[in-house]
């Protein structure tokens, strides 16, 4: 039943813009718990590498004085991958196109960390 909640909220932030082509929700250890990934991409390597990223992101900021982890972003010549907390316990990420409108894209993906974290 939570799982098909998170997937709600999932399809729900895939549609509101064009932009975004992938997206899921991972525990903080790295497992998915919700995702609607592109065909042939592999669930368990997103979920790891976005716990990851995330970690070190945090760290970083930590070690740097730049206050709370708020989110991590990543630009590669295909599009982007951003990743925030959803809560305390799990990890949205999101995949865009390269000419994606990230200020959009921030705003959607904050109020569904939003939706998220109500519901873990």
């Amino acid at each position: 039943m939570r799982e098909d909640l998170l997937s709600s909220v999932l399809s729900d932030l895939n549609g509101t813009s064009a932009d975004i082509e992938a997206s899921g929700i991972i525990s903080t250890d790295g497992l998915m718990m919700a995702s609607l990934l592109p065909q042939g991409m592999d669930e368990d390597r997103v979920g790891a590498m976005s716990a990851a990223m995330l970690s070190l992101g945090d760290r970083t900021a930590q070690e740097l004085a730049r206050g709370e982890l708020e989110q991590v972003l990543i630009k590669g010549n295909n599009g982007y991958v951003l990743m925030t907390y959803a809560g305390k316990q799990a990890v949205l990420t999101v995949m865009a196109k390269p000419n994606a409108k990230l200020g959009l894209i921030f705003l959607d993906v904050k109020r569904a960390a939003a939706n998220v974290a109500q519901m873990i």
